[in-house]
């Protein structure tokens, strides 16, 4: 895996706004209804995250980068389920994941505008709330006033644990602060991480039939 790394880390270096350009379509791509359930958008910026303490990646791009292309998404999302009103639910590709948008409306019901704060932290109803609260009949100054601080939220949080977990690698771990094996260390981690994350998924599914696992909302 590491000899893979290291050229990735080489070409993002010689190619940063492609880095840039991949942190917004993941973020972008992870907020649509049914493909942000199947694309790891998170763990992509989680990963991306260990090149800015190397200086491959800029801080402050990674975050605007992420955050534009989280509400890009989610707004697209809830304009299309504002226009369509509760037809959207019962469209495809929505009425394959019957279950999801189920819990997408309980969601809503239960926590009202602050489900759409809180769905940005819960995947897999993350891709589903913002057309839910559009077809739900959310106004659009309520959703915006919701959506966007949640994403001020979310981007710190999956972009800043990357950069300070790599650093204190390098810093109170001994590690070299010349080289790449801090950012191995944390990208191995996440990729690791989301494989398990995946296989446990695929075991939920396969014990409660097929569609997306269900996912319990806060307390």
């Amino acid at each position: 895996m590491t000899s893979f790394l290291d050229p990735l880390i080489s070409f993002v270096s010689a190619h940063a706004w492609l880095a840039y350009l991949t942190l917004f379509l993941a973020a972008l791509l992870e907020a649509v209804p049914v493909v942000g359930s199947v694309i790891p958008g998170s763990t992509i910026i989680l990963a991306l995250s260990a090149l800015v303490p190397g200086g491959e990646l800029k801080l402050q791009w990674v975050l605007l980068a992420a955050a534009l292309g989280a509400v890009l998404g989610d707004g697209s999302a809830y304009w299309i389920g504002h226009r369509q009103q509760r037809e959207i639910l019962n469209t495809w590709p929505l009425t394959n994941y019957p279950r999801v948008v189920e819990q997408s409306e309980s969601f809503f019901h239960r926590f009202g505008s602050w489900a759409v704060f809180f769905a940005r932290f819960v995947p897999p109803i993350r891709a589903f709330v913002p057309v839910t609260a559009g077809a739900l009949g959310m106004a659009p100054a309520k959703f915006y006033a919701v959506n966007i601080p949640a994403i001020l939220v979310w981007a710190p949080a999956h972009v800043l644990p990357g950069v300070l977990a790599v650093s204190a690698l390098h810093e109170y771990a001994g590690l070299p602060h010349h080289g790449h094996i801090g950012k191995h260390i944390w990208m191995l981690a996440v990729i690791g991480g989301a494989i398990i994350f995946g296989l446990a998924i695929w075991i939920i599914r396969r014990r409660h039939g097929s569609g997306v696992a269900a996912v319990k909302p806060p307390a």
